[in-house]
């Protein structure tokens, strides 16, 4: 089972790839799935960790109007994708839209998956974090 940990920073090339760590990289020699993500990143899942999401999926599919509704967004926003000889992987624009991602991208490990997040919106997201992580108990 992979686990992904650390951050790098990164930029997208003209055709709209971005390289992926290299230590990174072994995990997805069999392949990758590229999914939209909450908070507005994309998570990149080996196979294995894709089938578990996928199951997951499913069974939320049972659920609510609002769980279905998930379940398709999820599904319509997944790409398989390659990493290339040089350690690249090409983002599709609909997913390069929905991360808002133009030049800049931060890569770090999130344990079971990759995220790849726009830099700002990741600064955003870390400020709150870091709140929470630097708050003494009050215990």
């Amino acid at each position: 089972m992979a686990r992904f940990f650390g951050r790098h920073e990164h930029s997208l090339d003209p055709k709209g790839r971005v390289i992926l760590p290299a230590k990174f990289r072994q995990s997805f020699e069999g392949g990758a799935y590229l999914t939209q993500y909450r908070g507005r990143c994309l998570a990149l899942w080996t196979p294995e960790e894709f089938e578990a999401q996928t199951q997951l999926m499913q069974l939320a599919q049972a659920g609510s109007r609002a769980e279905r509704d998930l379940a398709r967004v999820w599904a319509a926003g997944t790409e398989e994708v390659d990493i290339d000889r040089q350690g690249r992987i090409a983002i599709a624009p609909h997913l390069r839209e929905y991360a808002r991602l133009v030049d800049a991208v931060l890569v770090h490990g999130a344990m079971e998956r990759v995220e790849l997040w726009n830099p700002e919106v990741w600064a955003q997201k870390l400020a709150a974090a870091e709140r929470q992580l630097t708050e003494e108990d009050d215990e």
